[in-house]
């Protein structure tokens, strides 16, 4: 017999019409398994840009990932959810599960249209960074919302090098922050938030648990 589907807060697209003039940060992956270091992640963005909210996107599938070994979507909302609990201002959705395509460009952009009024920044790990060139349709996400970068372990010269191949415009941190405070929507570009990093990977887990 099928497992019930849980009811995660604000698991489906509908929540996205929202009139609301949010600070929210997008943090989409496979979440394959969520752990300590998305935790980071998340509290060093919302802590660094003054966010209302953090939102994490949990991926049906990453095209730019195989599909072996990936937990069901399922299992991977479940501990995401259980390991975000403590933290309200994350929230755990699966938007792509009920969108007609698995690209965070098409993610964004219903986004856009459905919450005119939400400042949104969308945020990644500098590993991501490095390989962001290899994203269907990089480019068009680079010119919808700006972009933040989390420092990871040994990533952060790599980094900062795509940064400079891909953005036109770089952000210090204190004026990305000033500019998401602003009631219209922030320029786009990209701000790199150094500081303290953390070492887990998802990988790493499935490698210890195999």
């Amino acid at each position: 017999m099928a497992r019930p589907v849980p009811k995660y807060r604000y698991q489906t697209p509908r929540f996205f019409h929202s009139p609301l003039s949010l600070k929210i940060g997008l943090f989409g992956g496979s979440f394959n398994p969520a752990h300590d270091g998305h935790i980071h992640v998340a509290v060093e963005a919302q802590r660094r840009l003054k966010l209302d909210q953090i939102w994490w996107l949990v991926s049906p599938q990453n095209p730019l990932k195989t599909a072996s070994g990936m937990a069901c979507l399922t299992d991977r909302m479940a501990q995401a959810t259980r390991i975000a609990a403590p933290y309200p201002f994350i929230h755990v959705l699966s938007p792509e599960a009920e969108l007609p395509h698995n690209y965070t460009i098409n993610t964004l952009k219903f986004m856009k249209k459905t919450m005119p009024k939400a400042r949104l920044v969308w945020i990644m790990g500098a590993d991501n960074l490095v390989q962001f060139s290899k994203w269907h349709r990089y480019r068009e996400i680079i010119r919808l919302l700006p972009i933040a970068v989390i420092d990871r372990p040994s990533y952060a010269y790599q980094a900062i090098a795509a940064g400079r191949r891909n953005f036109r415009r770089r952000y210090r941190v204190t004026d990305l922050r000033q500019a998401l405070a602003n009631r219209s929507r922030p320029r786009t570009g990209w701000s790199f938030i150094a500081g303290r990093t953390h070492s887990a990977s998802a990988s790493a887990i499935r490698q210890h648990q195999a």
